[in-house]
């Protein structure tokens, strides 16, 4: 609070002028250089915290972003430093997972499926209707971080809410393992777990890199001419490793969680895409051919650093005519329906996931 009433303060002593003055015109026109690329150079300004989320949403955008902008504006150097980057987020991540399944009663299997370690996560009960059918999980964390149970979180979460059991692929990362290593451990799974359940009846969700990841897996399995899912959940879905998108400068640092894009963002895409393009459609979905894709929702927030990613995808959905439905929540940042699970929003992103995955599954 006190930095922004300091930020107050000094704009009114140094006699801002909130009607564009010259000199501000003129730093515009300078930083647009000569080919006038429409650069908009937005004076400081004091965002509120939304009266319009819930009291839980707003004490999280209370809280000061400094310690997530010093983690995601700092890139490791070596590989002995991503490795070291990894183990620490690891264990954060996990003793966050056990704390769900403190709240959350659902039974957690470490199994190999096709030689791919995976988690089986099981509700308490399952309806007769969800028997015969899956979810199959792709967790997030920038295509690096959150491997072994560390990832499991949002699978926990939908196999609670969709009263379905899951499977969370614990795919292998870089810097061991780039691309597509990821990839091609999630088409085995799917492809494995086709033995045993009708493709209509199994839908994909992930989010972040996990909805980059799912993306991927359905453009995949198409060139296969392997049956596509009846569903899939993309929430905030990282599809373009290219820094693309409005939203990546207008929501910058008004993003709680990812609060920047660049440095370990940037540097993580290039760790995963290896010797690849980044433009290449298994690492940047967005660049695909989406026709024959299942119906699709798409989850993100108004202060997400990624809503043009998850936008841009539903259009392109949308544009070739498939089914595709984008909920978008008032306040939320980068994946925090996920990252902070009690949230009334939480809980609502969760169960209208579930509602249609429940209307486009078989039975």
């Amino acid at each position: 609070m006190l930095h922004i009433i300091a930020i107050a303060i000094v704009l009114i002593l140094s006699g801002f002028d909130t009607q564009a003055p010259a000199q501000f015109a003129e730093l515009s026109s300078s930083a647009r250089g000569d080919t006038d690329k429409g650069v908009r150079l937005i004076p400081e300004r004091i965002i509120p915290v939304p009266p319009t989320v819930s009291p839980e949403l707003q004490r999280a955008i209370a809280q000061p972003v400094e310690p997530n902008e010093r983690f995601w504006s700092t890139a490791p150097k070596s590989v002995d430093e991503w490795r070291e980057l990894q183990t620490k987020t690891e264990e954060t991540a996990t003793e966050g997972v056990r704390r769900l399944l403190e709240e959350y009663p659902v039974k957690v299997e470490n199994r190999t499926i096709t030689g791919v370690n995976v988690f089986v996560i099981t509700p308490e009960s399952i309806p007769e209707q969800n028997r015969n059918r899956i979810f199959l999980h792709f967790h997030g964390g920038a295509y690096v971080f959150y491997g072994g149970q560390a990832g499991i979180g949002e699978a926990i979460l939908m196999a609670f809410y969709g009263n379905t059991r899951t499977v969370s692929v614990d795919y292998r990362m870089p810097p061991n393992h780039p691309f597509p290593a990821a990839l091609d451990d999630a088409v085995a799974v799917y492809k494995e777990i086709l033995k045993t359940y009708s493709p209509t009846n199994v839908a994909i969700v992930g989010t972040s890199s996990g909805g980059g990841l799912a993306a991927a897996v359905v453009l995949k399995l198409r060139d296969l001419n392997v049956p596509v899912c009846g569903a899939v959940g993309f929430g905030t879905p990282w599809i373009d490793l290219t820094r693309t998108g409005d939203t990546l400068a207008t929501n910058e640092k008004i993003d709680d969680v990812l609060v920047t894009y660049g440095a370990l963002i940037e540097s993580a895409a290039k760790l995963y895409a290896g010797s690849f393009d980044l433009k290449h459609q298994f690492l940047s979905p967005i660049y695909g051919d989406v026709t024959g894709f299942p119906p699709t929702i798409l989850t993100s927030g108004t202060r997400d650093l990624l809503l043009s990613c998850t936008v841009r995808m539903h259009r392109k959905l949308r544009q070739a005519g498939i089914q595709s439905e984008l909920q978008i929540f008032e306040g939320m940042s980068h994946a925090e329906y996920l990252l902070i699970p009690d949230l009334p929003e939480g809980k609502e992103a969760f169960q209208e996931i579930a509602r249609f995955f429940d209307a486009h599954l078989g039975k």
